[in-house]
């Protein structure tokens, strides 16, 4: 079975503003997403959906994904009504997304009038979801890939460390290969200031997903070369790391412990979550 390659670097850019769209989408970003979920505060959500149809009523300079509001919400039904008719847009990304029925629902309401199904992208955030991981990523032709919202699920399961999640990991990595769909990208890696990230996801550094997604930022995305999927690439970066902070006489363990894995106080932040101003 041949995998469909995937984009190195995705970049998620908020909705309600439009000029930092605009900064995503000459960024070098092999994929803007547009978040009109966690990024866009309930009250902007009918102008993030607005200026988002503005910009994909003509195709832009790179591919464009649109990760709507949850499904099961009062704005999604309008996202997707407004947003799938048009040129620009390449992809829908399908919030807490926990059986294969939601996804089938939207790829019948969504197929543009011209025919072909708009490539979806579903986001496993519940243990009730990651249960019916194969079912979702083979449950309609359009769905193009899996992916784990870290946040909900860590929420879902009751877990903090890292490793809390690295079965949920590995078994979207499996549903997705059984169904033919390409390696699920990481969750988001909020830590915009790490210029030498994002660090593997997982202590072993296995290679479950084959690139990154970041928040939009002047840093962002980053050199390609450290977004390698190469799981050797990320412990060879580590072991650096290790030694140059021995060379530099600096204290403390030579293992730095990764960044961006939680918010203030403990908890996690949501992947994509970026405030609006």
């Amino acid at each position: 079975m041949r995998i469909p390659a995937l984009p190195l670097t995705w970049l998620y850019a908020p909705g309600d503003h439009p000029e930092v769209v605009a900064k995503a989408l000459v960024s070098g970003a092999d994929v803007v997403l547009i978040d009109l979920e966690d990024a866009v505060a309930p009250h902007r959500k009918k102008y993030a959906r607005a200026a988002t149809a503005e910009l994909l009523s003509d195709p832009p300079p790179v591919p464009v994904h649109v990760r709507v509001n949850a499904l099961d919400g009062p704005f999604a039904e309008a996202d997707l009504r407004t947003l799938a008719p048009l040129p620009g847009l390449s992809g829908l990304r399908l919030p807490k997304v926990t059986s294969p029925a939601d996804v089938v629902r939207v790829a019948e309401h969504s197929a543009p009038s011209e025919g072909g199904a708009i490539p979806l992208y579903a986001l496993l955030e519940t243990a009730l979801a990651v249960e019916h991981a194969f079912a979702i990523a083979a449950a309609h032709p359009a769905v193009r890939g899996i992916g784990l919202g870290e946040a909900d699920l860590r929420a879902d399961l009751g877990v903090r460390e890292d490793a809390g999640l690295d079965w949920a990991r590995a078994r979207i990595v499996v549903a997705a290969r059984a169904a033919g769909l390409a390696p699920p990208t990481q969750s988001i890696y909020p830590d915009i200031r790490d210029l030498e990230g994002p660090p593997p996801p997982a202590p072993t550094g296995a290679p479950w997903a084959s690139s990154a997604a970041r928040p939009s930022t002047p840093a962002s995305p980053g050199d390609r070369t450290r977004l390698s999927p190469d799981p050797g690439r990320g412990r060879d970066r580590r072991a650096h790391r290790q030694g140059r902070r021995h060379r530099a006489g600096r204290p403390g363990p030579a293992r730095r412990p990764l960044r961006g894995r939680g918010g203030r106080g403990g908890r996690p932040p949501h992947a994509g979550a970026l405030p609006p101003k």
